[in-house]
Order: structure tokens, then C-alpha cells, then sequence
């Protein structure tokens, strides 16, 4: 993998938030006015339908600020009959009464509340909402209203899910529908696996990392010891096939990644995110090759040594081409079949394969570099999903991560579970960026601590990974929190884990060795000592 395909591995990683969820419950809103009998927090609503008396699409809604509280268990919702609205805006009185229907009528010119009014009085249990654009919409009430005393819930339903409605009904359908809005469960079981899956990934790239550069610092030493006279002219170079970025790169990765992530934001369509797919399974394949290479060349020591040249490949070893295959036909049947509902195992495996192996390859070489690195990611993170809102009236990051212009869920740079005790479904997702970039720094302090001969304890990986996994921890709080809304995961993860590694590195008196030099002082046994 050649300096260009790591820098763009890099900015691709990048571009993802630190978690979406498709779906969510609409959280309180402060903006939108609360008023006596107009308090409700927004909630999505179940619109369970059955047509002829056999069940069919279930819809979903969102509740309005004012009415009652709707039902959270299905067992204690009613199935009602749905009736259409005459006149299809309810902004008059319906031309015939009603015996408890719940009532579909059209968003029309009038307000939310005075809809509800005139359903209530007509007789109606409920009134169904059909929404002028695909999006839901919160129902609020004016500031000046005062008769809010509303008996009947309110819900918004999406343009697509009332015409299919209005169709059966115009079709002379028996329609009836079922109102509810389930509780999430409190500790979502996706988190937990994304949890343990971000920190194990980051366990294994280190521990990569830091055993080949002791293998290459051993075989260093070696060819010192065996021929010192012509290699003390040589330069260092470090490892083969690695990259230590400084922080120029570091800066203007960030700089390359914003200026990438709005050009996805103003071109998101179906072809820009099938091209997306494109370049993460090139990605994947590469992942995932040098990793299966990595493990069974220790049982296949001899094919992983012996060499062929290929046509624009140069020189490939017999155990790459042997896996490669495998590597492409994997890549490519995620591809074809991601929308089904298991392709997440393949996006995640090709994910993680791609993480670890830039993790192997990208390396910063000393305290400095990574803070630069991670502070300008933190800032970066901040203002594409928070910030960029007040220019572009919408969070950048998140309208990008979810694919919300295109017939895709999300974009593929993401490790995602399905939320499976989740009444409401969805993904729990991680960017990569969340997991690669803390990593970077994580990976630096292990092979710190390995060069320096230090114990667990006394070393700085085991503290790096425990603040990494705090940091992460407090970002699904913050989650949960705000009722699943995306949040920029390096806010929280960049602070613990750069803060640990500073701290830690100052009351030890290691700092300024740790941000300039990167590495333990060592005495090169062939420079004798003056007298």
C-alpha cells in the first residue's frame, strides 16, 4: 500500500460521524413552544394497519406537541377504524359524524390544533396527519393560543404512508389502525458489541504495530552487529511499507477531508455513493488480504516468502495470490448483496480489515504529531456535525453518514449492529474515524512502551486503552442522552485519551521526550564512548 492509497484510506476513514441512528425518537425540542396542554416531548408512533380485516404496512409517525400521551404498550392500544376526512383538510366540520374513528386527513392551510379540534368534536379517537413531503414534521401550537384543552392524540404521517392509505380507503378498503409508542430499552446490546468491537480492533492493530517494529528494530540491530561499517553511513529509515506522517500532513489531512466531505454533501446521489462502495471495497480488499496474509503466513511461512512477478504488480508472494481471490469475491458479493439485512457482517469485516491494516502502515511518530492529528480531528468533528448546521441549515456529517439524499442506508464507512431488543430497529453505528484515529496514537504509545522495556503498568498503553474506552463509554451516554441523536465521538474520546497520554507523560517526566523524539534513548553499541 503506497503513501497515496494510505493518504486516501485515511481521509476515507475520516469522513464518517461518531454515531447515527436511523429512526430515532424525536427528542425534546426547547425551540418549538410549550404552552399548558401543549408539552408532550416529540415521539415516533407505531401505525400499525390492517386492510379487509388482514394485517398490513406498519407506518411510522411522529406525536404531536399537544394531546394526550399515547400508549407505550401495544397490548393496550386500540384497533380502530380509519376514516377518511370530508373535507380532506379538516379545517370545517366533517359532513357526517363520526363513532370513534380515527380520522386521515390532509395537512391543508389551517393550523395542527384547530384540525385536532374539529375531529375531537366530531366524534374522532385520533387523527392521522398526512404530511406534505416525504420528512415528518413536529406539530406545534402559536404562542398566542390559549383553548389547547385537545382530548385526542395527534399524529404526522409521512406523504408516502398516508397515500397508500387514502388510496385503500378510496378504493372502498376496510382500513383499521393500531396507535402506540414503545419505549427503548434502556442499555441498547448494540453499543455493547460496537464497544467491545472499536476497542478490540484497536487491541489488535497495536499489538500488529508494535511487534513489527520490534521484528524490524531486531533485524536492524542484526544487520548492525553483522556489518556495522557499512550501514553507519546508511539512514534510518524505520520500517518497510511504513508511513510516519509529521504534522504538516496531519493538518492538511484534515484540511483534504473537509474539503472532500462537503463535495459528497453537494453531489450525494445514488452514483456518488455506489462509487463510495467502489472505493471502500478496494479498500476492504486490501484490508482484508493483508491481513489473512499476515495470520496464515505463520503456518504457510514458506508461500509467504516465495515471490512471483505479476504485470503491474511487481513482485506478489505465492500466499497473496492464493488470497486475493477470496479477498475480491467477498468484497464483491457485500457489494451486490449490502441491502439485505445480514450484509452488515461483510461491511463490518471488510471495515475492521481496513482499520487494522492502516493502523499497521500509518504511524505517527511522536507525541506531537498525534496531538496535532487528534486535536484537529476533534475540531473537525465539532464543526461538521454541530457547527455546520448554522450554515448549511442542516448537520453536514450526519445528512452525508445517513445517505440522506440517496436510496441507501448511510454511506459504507461504517461499523454498524443492528439494534436487535430495539422495538424501533435501526443501527448502532461508529465511523471509522472514531476508532482509526485514536487508535494512531494508542498503537504509538505500545510500541513506546515495548521499546522502553516497561511493564503493563508502568507503561502507557494499558492507561491509553482504559481512557479510550471511558471516552467512549461517555459518547453513548451522551447518546442515549439526547435520544439517539448523532454525536461527534472524538468531543469525548479525544480529551480522555490525548489527555491521559499528556498527564501520564508529565508526572512520569517522559513528556518532552515522548512529544520530540517518540522513542526511548538508546546507546548504539557501535559509537564508542569518548575518553
Amino acid at each position: 500500500m503506497d503513501l497515496g492509497r494510505v493518504m486516501w484510506a485515511l481521509v476515507l476513514v475520516l469522513l464518517t460521524p461518531g454515531f447515527v441512528h436511523g429512526g430515532d425518537i424525536v427528542h425534546e425540542d426547547d425551540e418549538a413552544p410549550k404552552l399548558p396542554g401543549c408539552s408532550n416531548n416529540f415521539v415516533l408512533v407505531k401505525v400499525q394497519t390492517w386492510i379487509n380485516n388482514t394485517e398490513d404496512n406498519e407506518f411510522v409517525g411522529v406525536g404531536a406537541r399537544f394531546g394526550p400521551t399515547i400508549v407505550s404498550k401495544e397490548k393496550h392500544a386500540n384497533r380502530t377504524r380509519l376514516t377518511l376526512s370530508d373535507p380532506p383538510d379538516c379545517c370545517t366540520a366533517p359532513t357526517k359524524k363520526l363513532a370513534g374513528d380515527v380520522l386521515l386527513v390532509h395537512r391543508g392551510h389551517c393550523k395542527f390544533t384547530t384540525k385536532a379540534k374539529v375531529a375531537e368534536a366530531a366524534g374522532a379517537s385520533a387523527i392521522l396527519i398526512i404530511n406534505n413531503h416525504k420528512e415528518l414534521y413536529k406539530m406545534v401550537c402559536d404562542r398566542n393560543e390559549t383553548d389547547l384543552n385537545i382530548k385526542i392524540p395527534a399524529v404526522m404521517l409521512p406523504q408516502d404512508a398516508g397515500a397508500s392509505l387514502e388510496s385503500s380507503l378510496k378504493h372502498g378498503f376496510s382500513v383499521s389502525v393500531q396507535l402506540y409508542s414503545p419505549d427503548r430499552p434502556l442499555v441498547d446490546t448494540a453499543e455493547v458489541f460496537l464497544w467491545l468491537m472499536a476497542i478490540g480492533t484497536i487491541l489488535c492493530a497495536s499489538y500488529w504495530s508494535a511487534w513489527s517494529a520490534r521484528e524490524a528494530l531486531i533485524e536492524h540491530e542484526k544487520l548492525l552487529k553483522d556489518a556495522p561499517d557499512e550501514l553507519l553511513n546508511m539512514e534510518n529509515t524505520g520500517s518497510s511499507g511504513v508511513v510516519d506522517i509529521n504534522t504538516t500532513s496531519a493538518i492538511l489531512f484534515v484540511v483534504i477531508a473537509s474539503c472532500f466531505l462537503i463535495l459528497l454533501y453537494k453531489l450525494m446521489s445514488f452514483w456518488f455513493v455506489e462509487l463510495l462502495v467502489v472505493l471502500f471495497c478496494i479498500g476492504g480488499v486490501e484490508g482484508l488480504q493483508t491481513c489473512l496474509v499476515a495470520l496464515l503466513s505463520r503456518w504457510f511461512k514458506r508461500a509467504g516468502e516465495s515471490y512471483i512477478k505479476v504485470p503491474f504488480f511487481g513482485a506478489v508472494s505465492y500466499l497473496t495470490l492464493a488470497v486475493s481471490p477470496f479477498c475480491i469475491v467477498f468484497a464483491v458479493v457485500w457489494a451486490v448483496y449490502r441491502r439485505v439485512s445480514f450484509a452488515w457482517i461483510g461491511q463490518d469485516i471488510l471495515g475492521i480489515a481496513l482499520i487494522i491494516t492502516v493502523l499497521q502502515i500509518v504511524r505517527v511518530p511522536n507525541l506531537k504529531v498525534g496531538t496535532v492529528l487528534l486535536s484537529c480531528a476533534f475540531l473537525y468533528d465539532i464543526f461538521w456535525v454541530f457547527i455546520s448546521k448554522s450554515w448549511f441549515h442542516e448537520s453536514v456529517m450526519i445528512v452525508v453518514a445517513r445517505g440522506d439524499r440517496t436510496a441507501e442506508d448511510g454511506v459504507p464507512m461504517l461499523l454498524k449492529i443492528p439494534r436487535l431488543f430495539d422495538p424501533w430497529g435501526g443501527y448502532s453505528i461508529i465511523g471509522f474515524g472514531d476508532i482509526l484515529l485514536p487508535g494512531l496514537l494508542i498503537a504509538f504509545s505500545l510500541r513506546y512502551d515495548w521499546a522502553a522495556k516497561k511493564s503493563l503498568r508502568a507503561g502507557y498503553f494499558l492507561w491509553s486503552m482504559v481512557a479510550y474506552g471511558s471516552g467512549l463509554l461517555i459518547t453513548y451516554v451522551a447518546l442515549n442522552l439526547m435520544d439517539g441523536h448523532g454525536q461527534p465521538a472524538l468531543l469525548y474520546i479525544v480529551p480522555f485519551t490525548l489527555g491521559t497520554f499528556l498527564a501520564l507523560g508529565r508526572k512520569r517526566g517522559e513528556l518532552i521526550n515522548l512529544w520530540t523524539q517518540g522513542e526511548p534513548p538508546r546507546v548504539c553499541p557501535h559509537v564508542q564512548p569518548a575518553k
